[in-house]
């Protein structure tokens, strides 16, 4: 009797325990729960020459920058594929394109391998969220994008709690906020367990303004989710900004003290986050400890060494202008690789600036960035940063003639002191 995975799809596998330890890995990685190695260990012991387990242990160890760990993976999942079928086997292909950083490759891929099996999320995951293939494109448009390439998916995958939360994602991005919420409510509905779909809802909140109903839900939600969930910091960080936006800068640091700062996650996220938070707390009126930006810093110039995904990039930049590290910067701003590479130099020479009190060159080297800045990667809550540091240095500098986008780019509590 042929096995089948949760979505229907068979699986070449005898094993019924291989089964179900596979399904269950590919759960936690999908909802962000702790035990995905462990889950897919259980299913290649069951099954050694199962190849699917090795193809989402690899992209579990990418998604926590393990390279070398996820390139091993997917090897053996693609020497295992040999002889399987079709779908199988374009499933581990079009994971190695992306295991292997081959970005227009992947996507070929993917494309192709969906217009035969448009059911396999697990192939159609690396191009969604704002960091997967069409969120670190680099590409104006981006996010509309995204959007356009999901949505046709509805009749094979609209019972799907995984895709109604990415579809969730990507309709938020794009302003469509109604049936955002209404899509990530029938997913959590579905799979209550989700961090994936807590962190979307947490975005939803936030664009919709609802800072006290958001943080409120998360304090719930978040109470028995793992300190080494991969979510765990991020979703802090989230209430962080919940909390300044209801001027409760106290809490806001106390949630960044014990939950972000020292947060077990991706580097992606680890430096992003506290980066951005302190700047944003800053703009709050609580500027960093003294040493904190030197501090994030120096684990920033570990965690990238190198340039070339443009987010992190930008954020090193900007922790390397705080601290004064003239050199790091000028790495980052004259270094910078990719697609994106003119807006990171860009921001790189604005936080400068910023650091430096010279408002003028701010907004001189910020403004014309802001109507692309979608290229670096990152949702419309990490980017808004970048609004709310024209708007200080508007203020700051007492220079007129810019206005914000409406929404949720403005710190009130910065802008009510300041009127």
């Amino acid at each position: 009797m042929s096995l089948e995975d949760d979505r229907g799809l068979p699986l070449s596998t005898t094993s019924a325990a291989a089964r179900d330890a596979y399904v269950d890995g590919v759960g936690r990685l999908l909802c962000a729960r702790p035990g995905i190695e462990a889950a897919l260990g259980r299913a290649i012991e069951a099954d050694p020459r199962f190849a699917l387990p090795h193809a989402a242990l690899a992209r579990a160890h990418q998604a926590h920058g393990r390279g070398a760990a996820a390139r091993a993976s997917i090897a053996e999942a693609l020497a295992l594929s040999e002889g399987l079928p079709e779908r199988e086997r374009g499933h581990v292909l079009a994971l190695e394109r992306v295991v292997l950083g081959d970005a227009a490759g992947a996507l070929e891929a993917i494309r192709a391998h969906l217009a035969r099996h448009p059911r396999d999320r697990m192939v159609m995951a690396p191009c969604g969220g704002v960091f997967g293939l069409f969120g670190f494109s680099g590409l104006a448009g981006r996010e509309a994008a995204l959007r356009a390439f999901l949505e046709p998916f509805e009749a094979a995958c609209g019972d799907d709690w995984w895709y109604l939360a990415t579809r969730a994602f990507a309709r938020c991005e794009t302003g469509a906020l109604d049936a955002a919420r209404a899509d990530i409510d029938a997913s959590l509905a579905a799979r209550p367990d989700n961090a994936n779909g807590a962190h979307i809802r947490a975005h939803v909140d936030y664009e919709c303004g609802e800072d006290a109903a958001g943080l409120a839900w998360l304090r719930d939600w978040t109470a028995d989710y793992p300190r080494d969930g991969m979510m765990h910091g991020h979703l802090h960080w989230h209430m962080t900004l919940a909390s300044l936006a209801l001027g409760d800068t106290a809490g806001a640091w106390s949630l960044y003290d014990t939950c972000v700062r020292s947060a077990w996650g991706p580097p992606l996220n680890l430096v992003t986050d506290a980066t951005s938070f302190l700047l944003r707390a800053e703009f709050c009126g609580t500027p960093a400890p003294e040493g904190a930006w030197r501090t994030l810093a120096g684990v920033a110039a570990e965690l990238y060494p190198q340039t070339g995904v443009a987010f992190a990039d930008a954020h090193v930049a900007l922790a390397f202008a705080m601290a004064g590290d003239e050199a790091g910067l000028a790495r980052v701003r004259d270094g910078a690789r990719g697609p994106a590479a003119d807006v990171v130099a860009g921001l790189a020479r604005a936080f400068d600036a910023y650091a430096r009190r010279d408002d003028r060159a701010v907004l001189a080297h910020l403004l014309p960035l802001l109507p692309e800045h979608e290229r670096i990667g990152g949702s419309r809550a990490q980017r808004d940063l970048l609004e709310q540091l024209a708007v200080v240095a508007q203020r700051r500098g007492a220079i007129a003639g810019w206005q914000p986008r409406a929404g949720r780019a403005l710190p009130p509590h910065f802008i009510n002191r300041a009127s």
